[in-house]
């Protein structure tokens, strides 16, 4: 028999039966869509990370305060006051690499304006902060370094504390009480939307450092220095030049560890993302089970197929057919039925993927990639377990497959 032949004669044999051709391909179909939707699903959702990490700000060093002891106990990183705004001018000022550097304090008060309030949190910042952060003023204006040397009490609001303060009406130039503390309220920030953490980073006020940390918090220690580097190659040698420099500032001697963190936009992110990827491999070997499923029963029709075709083999071989012709039209066949049950697997998976995005919200995207890999998979699928019942039908001794009934 010609080799073109052979699939054309594969097809026939398939579509003596088309139901359970179809059924039988509906193992495929159905496993595959659940790879191609997990995968989207959690390709969406790193990539929402990434998105998110990006808004953080572009070339970022996060600097944090390291762990307190109490009682020869560890509270936990971020616990201790070591960080001051001496060190964030310190690393502003000595170290070239760095543009910008911020110390940051964040306390959560009730906000009042009027007869209405919301809980909301201050974040004490320099002036920099939005630069640092790429986050642009939608209307107004940022206060100043001025503003921070003097205390000023001025205020940039975020989106939610307009709509639950004002309105929706112009904050500009409204006076917000904190704790009695009027705070003049000079800017309002571009929405933003949700944080890494599932908070909303539109419910924010932005104050002076100055005037947080002397009027607001009560705290004189930093919980945060954000530091903003020239570009992508200086990452790694800032990271460096800042620990040293906070080493030298804070006394520590070689075989004392850093009472800080240093962590780049870069471990932020993948840190982030690592839970992602970990949970995009779980539900995609999840959904994998099912093509082993969907193989298992391919298999099992091919040999239900090899067992009702058996004369038909026989007949085949004694008229000159070679044994390993038989097996090439066996193993077309079940590839055949697998790449039939791969397409319509990738129909059903970008179909199944639109309809959560839309419906439950959740970020998708649908991957060309997870489509080739899906198809190629298929046709593996219909390799391997199509090659036993294909290597019985070679096998088969002529005479006594006519003899079958």
């Amino acid at each position: 028999m010609k080799l073109s032949a052979v699939p054309i004669t594969a097809i026939k044999a398939l579509r003596r039966n088309t139901m359970r051709t179809l059924l039988t391909a509906l193992g495929i179909i159905i496993g595959v869509a659940a790879v191609i939707t997990m995968v989207g699903l959690g390709q969406g959702a790193k990539s929402e990370v990434e998105e998110q990490v990006n808004r953080l700000g572009q070339n970022v060093v996060l600097v944090f305060p390291g762990a307190r002891q109490l009682g020869g106990v560890s509270i936990g990183g971020g616990s201790a006051n070591t960080l001051t705004v001496e060190d964030a001018h310190a690393i502003r000022d000595e170290i070239p690499e760095v543009i910008a550097a911020s110390p940051e304090v964040r306390s959560q008060r009730v906000l009042v304006y009027g007869n209405r309030n919301w809980f909301t949190r201050i974040y004490g910042q320099s002036a920099d902060y939005l630069q640092i952060r790429q986050w642009p003023i939608e209307s107004g204006e940022m206060y100043t370094e001025e503003d921070v040397e003097r205390a000023a009490l001025v205020a940039v609001v975020g989106q939610t504390i307009v709509d639950e303060l004002f309105e929706g009406a112009d904050p500009i130039g409204e006076t917000i009480r904190v704790r009695g503390l009027p705070l003049t309220v000079i800017g309002v920030l571009a929405p933003k939307g949700m944080s890494l953490m599932g908070s909303v980073q539109d419910d924010i006020v932005l104050v002076p450092y100055t005037t947080a940390f002397q009027r607001i918090s009560g705290r004189s220690h930093a919980m945060v220095i954000n530091v903003q580097v020239f570009n992508q190659q200086s990452m790694e040698i800032a990271q460096a030049k800042i620990t040293d420099l906070l080493r030298e500032r804070h006394g520590l001697a070689p075989y004392q560890e850093d009472d800080f963190t240093v962590q780049t936009q870069e471990e932020v992110a993948q840190a982030a993302t690592e839970t992602s990827r970990v949970m995009t491999v779980l539900l995609a070997s999840i959904a994998g089970v099912s093509l082993l499923v969907g193989g298992i029963g391919i298999m099992n029709v091919m040999l239900v197929s090899v067992t009702e075709r058996t004369r038909e083999i026989g007949l085949r071989l004694s008229v000159g057919a070679r044994g390993r012709d038989v097996m090439l039209q066996f193993l077309i066949e079940s590839v055949i039925l697998c790449l039939l049950g791969g397409l319509g697997g990738i129909a059903l998976g970008a179909i199944a993927t639109e309809l959560i995005a839309s419906y439950a919200g959740w970020p998708a995207l649908f991957s060309t990639e997870a489509m080739f890999t899906a198809v190629s998979v298929s046709a593996a699928v219909g390799l391997f377990f199509g090659f036993y019942p294909a290597w019985k039908a070679a096998r088969l001794d002529p005479i006594e497959a006519l003899r079958r009934e």
